[in-house]
């Protein structure tokens, strides 16, 4: 029977990449990495059949151990943490069957241009393609964002020909619900929308005019899914893989300066704020209301997944992000108990 590996479980990621995985393949041996017995028993009480292994990412012997048992192994855990990948990679070089190795990058890699000339919300023209211009992807600089664990991941294939197989999934803004069995949540969309709740009022870094590149999460997971599936059939399916296995996962682009101001609207139509008006702010000023602001909000990430669709027949189903942000910001008030949940209001 086919082993899988997975970290990352009770992550948004993750545990959203499990449930593709183990509902599509029931069968499917499936091993995953938990920081503890309570993270545990929320992934048992979803898939009584998934067996558990208890550690972390500087848990080097077990994930060497774990790793060389499997003949697939899907890291979501962490993009930058260079202990794992290298465990995981010493342990799949140890079995002498083909492997595959797939691993969670993300789009931080191209926004790096902006963070070393600190051009923050400003419109930077430039595209990248996984499928064209996938040298360009796999060559970027070493100070790049997630670029030294991505060089690991690329550099196992070629040291181990034949034998070890990766694929590296890249994606950019998430956003929407999860199916995992912990961490149901995003970052970027649901905290501006809490900082714009917080402050009263919405906010943009400087003139707000760069852009990301938006995905579902149920169709991340898809990717994820298509991938395993290659990696069952024979000779690694119909997916490219090592030099070409790299993978955007993305469904159309958005303006961040726009998004700050669509949340403004819902949140005024909504009577959580009162003005739908917004600042323009320096992007210290943006990171004090918003952790990680400048980098999250006002730098461009702009990546065209080509590499999926032709290859997998990947097809995003899910609604866009601009169509969920009343459902984010009522997600996140509700946190912030600036509006009563069913529950609350049949107790009141």
């Amino acid at each position: 029977m086919t082993k899988l590996f997975i970290t990352g479980a009770t992550g948004y990621v993750g545990g959203d990449v499990l449930y593709a995985i183990a509902n599509t393949y029931p069968d499917l041996d499936i091993t995953a990495l938990v920081r503890n017995s309570d993270k545990g028993a929320k992934v048992a009480s979803q898939y009584a059949k998934v067996k558990l292994v208890y550690g972390d990412l500087d848990s080097a012997e077990l994930l060497s151990t774990e790793a060389s048992k499997a003949d697939i192994v899907v890291h979501t855990a962490n993009a930058d943490h260079p202990g794992a990948a290298t465990a995981i990679v010493n342990g799949l070089a140890q079995k002498t069957t083909p492997t595959y190795f797939i691993h969670t990058s993300g789009t931080g890699i191209v926004s790096s241009a902006d963070l070393e000339r600190k051009t923050f919300g400003e419109l930077n023209s430039h595209t990248y393609d996984d499928w064209s211009g996938i040298k360009e992807v796999t060559s970027l600089p070493d100070s790049y964002e997630h670029r030294g664990v991505d060089k690991i991941v690329l550099a196992a294939a070629a040291k181990n020909p034949g034998h070890i197989f990766t694929a590296i999934v890249c994606p950019p803004c998430i956003y929407g619900p999860g199916r995992g069995p912990d961490n149901q949540r995003s970052m970027q969309a649901y905290d501006l929308s809490k900082a714009t709740l917080n402050r009263g009022k919405g906010f943009q870094v400087n003139a707000g005019q760069n852009i990301w590149h938006e995905v579902h999460i149920q169709d991340l997971s898809n990717v994820y899914l298509g991938l395993v599936t290659a990696a069952l059939q024979p000779g690694g399916g119909k997916a490219t893989w090592n030099d070409e296995g790299y993978y955007f996962t993305e469904n159309g682009e958005i303006v961040w300066g726009e998004i700050s101001k669509k949340i403004a609207q819902i949140a005024k139509e909504k009577k959580l704020i009162d003005t739908e008006e917004i600042d323009s702010l320096l992007p210290d000023e943006a990171n004090k209301l918003m952790k990680g602001a400048r980098f999250l909000i006002g730098t461009n990430s702009r990546c065209k997944a080509v590499r999926a669709r032709e290859l997998l027949g990947w097809v995003p189903k899910q609604k866009n992000l601009g169509e969920l942000l009343p459902e984010i910001v009522e997600s996140e008030a509700r946190a912030l108990r600036l509006i009563k949940g069913h529950a609350e209001k049949v107790g009141a």
